[in-house]
């Protein structure tokens, strides 16, 4: 039987992998709420994930900054304390033989009052998501702080110990937010183009390369997503495409990044979807020529062979089933049967659905 190319060996930017399955980044809350630090027992449940050497672990959001902020027990990369939980992390992850890219977010428009208090709550521009806390529009000051937020989310980042990270620009988060004309209505160099709503985005990418080399920087698109009250309008390839096209001449000028990874339109944010009949990130392919990933439902072999066996720079990430499944690398290269997740137990306080699941014996 012919071994997958899913468990090749493949380099990403300066490292080179066991195999092109990496684990996506999974939102868990289980950070303390006063610090946004991450408890010592989520070394234990990077750690069971990390069993596979030569993995991939994309770690979950970590907020650049307190004006950053939403979701109230999930972690942050500004102080001291969070990045020495975070090191713990990595520390694990590295010993394990596996590698670990962070992935750094600001929530925009959709982070709750109650969080970062009243006027404190921000987008491109003063549009609300629906059912969410009314924003304010960025001044272009405070859009030039939060880039240099990032950037230096990213150095700490990699200080404690990260291989690389992963701007979160999709799931209709701050960045995203940019790219959406029902969510950005500036009439300044951020917003009324297409050119313009790509700026945000490509300004953090650029900064963070910067800051900690392009071949240690990747972002996350949704070019299709609806989460967070986004809408791509009649249809996601034009904006989406300039973003490829701009990636690509930083690949070709020697400064491509890592990775690009794309949320497949069969999901949004953390639940399947009905994919539309136009709906496909070929485009993006057809454009961008470096390593692009894939994300979304795709825990089948059959599904990941088919991505694979077709590109030789494809690399597909896994979540709901890591969450699982510590295993998954092995189970899906031997066939082994997975254990179906609990999703009530997502993004609760405690050790049940973090690390009680089982690995095959």
């Amino acid at each position: 039987m012919t071994r997958s190319k899913a468990f090749e060996r493949v380099k990403v930017g300066r490292l080179e992998l066991g195999h092109r399955v990496a684990m996506a980044p999974l939102t868990r809350m289980r950070a303390d709420e006063k610090t946004q630090a991450l408890p010592d027992v989520a070394v234990e449940y990077y750690e069971q994930r990390a069993c596979r050497p030569g993995t991939l672990i994309i770690a979950e959001a970590a907020f650049i900054s307190p004006e950053s902020r939403g979701y109230p027990k999930s972690p942050g990369m500004w102080t001291q304390p969070q990045l020495d939980q975070w090191k713990k992390v990595f520390d694990a992850i590295h010993a394990k033989g596996c590698f670990v890219y962070a992935q750094l977010i600001a929530m925009g428009r959709v982070a709750p009052e109650g969080v970062v208090g009243k006027g404190n709550v921000v987008g491109p521009s003063a549009v609300a998501a629906a059912g969410e806390d009314q924003p304010r529009a960025l001044s272009e000051q405070e859009i030039q702080q939060y880039i240099r937020d990032f950037a230096t989310a990213a150095k700490n980042a990699v200080q404690a110990g990260a291989d690389g990270v992963e701007i979160h620009a999709g799931n209709g988060y701050l960045v995203d937010q940019f790219l959406h004309e029902n969510s950005n209505v500036r009439t300044d160099k951020y917003g009324g183009s297409i050119e313009n709503r790509a700026r945000f985005a490509l300004e953090v990418i650029d900064a963070i390369s910067k800051a900690i080399g392009p071949d240690r920087t990747a972002v996350r698109f949704s070019p299709w997503g609806e989460f967070g009250d986004v809408d791509y309008g009649v249809s996601a390839v034009p904006q989406w495409s300039y973003l490829a096209a701009e990636l690509e001449k930083r690949r070709i000028g020697g400064n491509g990044v890592a990775y690009v990874h794309l949320i497949e339109p069969r999901v949004g944010g953390n639940d399947d979807r009905d994919k539309k009949d136009h709906e496909s990130n070929e485009f993006f392919r057809l454009i961008y020529g470096g390593m692009l990933m894939r994300a979304g439902a795709l825990a089948d072999m059959k599904l990941i062979d088919d991505l694979v066996s077709k590109d030789e720079k494809a690399l597909v990430a896994l979540g709901r089933y890591f969450v699982s499944n510590p295993d998954l690398i092995d189970r899906l290269e031997k066939g082994i049967p997975l254990t179906k997740y609990h999703r009530p137990t997502f993004y609760t306080s405690g050790l049940e659905g973090y690390i009680d699941y089982p690995f095959a014996s």
